[in-house]
């Protein structure tokens, strides 16, 4: 479907200076939205490009999820209602210590497939097994990704090398054969995670590379004071001695965070992943959002795992991370519907190296999706914002495309065999859950 009009729709479109244009039709041609138009759609172009009928659905841009392990969703479900380090050592570890490259592609197929249903067009991944395999799903499903082999600092000086030469060449490897869709990072898992020395070498090499960094830092009150009291400086301060934030990189939690760390990291190439349905899942505390927006900061969403969320649905988090926002600060106004939409869209586009994705604008990447209008929750349909917010779900969501290719149709997946994946998932957890 190299080239198409979408006629009979209405535009929502955030980030721009007309957020709805009804009666509407969009033309794409080679993955990019070359004209935004008001119907009819003019002869000319009918006679030149497949004309498609949008049926009066509701077209808005795809969501970009900064934050996600997608082989963990086999485990979703399996520890509910433990902190942090409980919710790790004891629980997720030992039960990914049985995954094996079979597991984690049944996991990656999952996720996508959820992601896909619910709207989400491109994703962040990080994970330490067989991340070949997450890429090579992540492109056969369509989606747009940046992955990486994510790196936990235990083991000899050896292994550490090893684990990082590992993540260097799969993120080398990834930007030449991604087709510019899926493309490579360095992911330390976190600073109580990997030592100092490690870390140092981690940033060496993505400045060599040129590639972007994330971490996991300041989840929880613990990690900071730990951190503190080991290295007597706080985590996010100690990254920026070891000169983590002289690359672009993904910040994903920071839910600890003082005024001071906000102000040192402004005007650094940093994005902020706030992932608000794991972080309360598992106790870990509420970012503060409003702190972040008036430093400053770039800010996006993601979901985190499906063991500690338990869904991927970018609706869900929206709505979730605007209330409880509101109800921490005792204020309605703490966070507006339009700035969190373009945490989830915009903003999570540009974080991920997709600068040119997250708008419905002519010149943009024809990344999409189409939402049923005639959903009893949508009504009256005449507060459009509101509704993407407050009332929406991934539910609502029947077609998915990125860069022009359609990947769901009227609620069913495309690219993916969504019998085989929930066939494939229940019988690897149960091999999980037998040992």
């Amino acid at each position: 479907m190299a080239h198409f009009i979408m006629e009979n729709i209405h535009l929502v479109c955030p980030g721009t200076s007309r957020l709805v244009q009804k009666n509407s039709y969009v033309e794409v041609q080679n993955g990019e939205i070359v004209e935004i138009g008001n119907l009819p759609v003019p002869n000319k172009k009918k006679e030149h490009g497949r004309c498609l009928d949008g049926g009066g659905k509701w077209v808005m841009p795809g969501f970009y999820n900064t934050h996600a392990h997608t082989p963990m969703s086999l485990l979703r479900g399996v520890a509910d209602d433990l902190p942090l380090k409980k919710w790790l050592e004891q629980e997720i570890w030992p039960r990914e210590a049985r995954l094996d490259k079979k597991k984690v592609e049944a996991g990656t197929s999952l996720a996508l497939a959820e992601m896909i249903r619910s709207g989400t067009v491109a994703f962040l991944d990080m994970y330490h097994l067989h991340m070949d395999s997450v890429f090579q799903l992540t492109m056969e499903a369509g989606m747009k990704a940046v992955l990486s082999r994510g790196m936990i600092g235990f083991g000899s000086t050896e292994e550490l090398s090893a684990k990082l030469d590992e993540a260097v060449q799969l993120a080398l490897t990834w930007n030449e054969s991604g087709k510019g869709r899926v493309k490579g990072m360095l992911f330390p898992h976190a600073p109580y995670t990997c030592p100092p020395d490690f870390l140092r070498e981690i940033i060496k090499e993505a400045k060599r590379h040129q590639l972007s960094l994330g971490t996991h830092v300041a989840e929880t009150a613990a990690e900071v004071e730990d951190h503190k009291q080991q290295y007597g400086v706080t985590p996010l301060f100690h990254l920026e001695q070891l000169g983590f934030y002289e690359q672009p990189s993904v910040l994903t939690h920071l839910v600890h965070v003082t005024k001071k760390e906000l102000e040192m990291l402004q005007n650094k190439p940093v994005s902020v992943s706030h992932n608000p349905m794991s972080n309360a899942k598992l106790g870990s505390g509420i970012a503060p959002v409003d702190e972040m927006t008036a430093a400053g900061l770039h800010l996006t969403l993601g979901t985190d795992s499906t063991a500690s969320n338990n869904n991927l649905d970018m609706f869900e988090e929206m709505r979730f991370a605007s209330l409880l926002q509101k109800g921490k600060r005792e204020n309605p106004s703490a966070v507006r519907a339009a700035d969190i939409v373009n945490m989830a869209t915009i903003h999570g586009a540009k974080t991920l190296g997709f600068a040119e994705n997250g708008l419905l604008t002519e010149g943009a990447r024809a990344d999409f999706i189409m939402v049923n209008p005639e959903a009893i929750h949508l009504h009256p349909e005449q507060n459009i914002l509101s509704h993407l917010v407050y009332a929406m779900n991934g539910q609502d969501v029947t077609d998915v495309f990125v860069e022009g290719k359609q990947l769901m149709k009227d609620r069913e997946l495309l690219t993916l065999d969504e019998e085989r994946i929930r066939f494939e998932a229940n019988a690897c957890y149960n091999e999980i859950i037998a040992g």
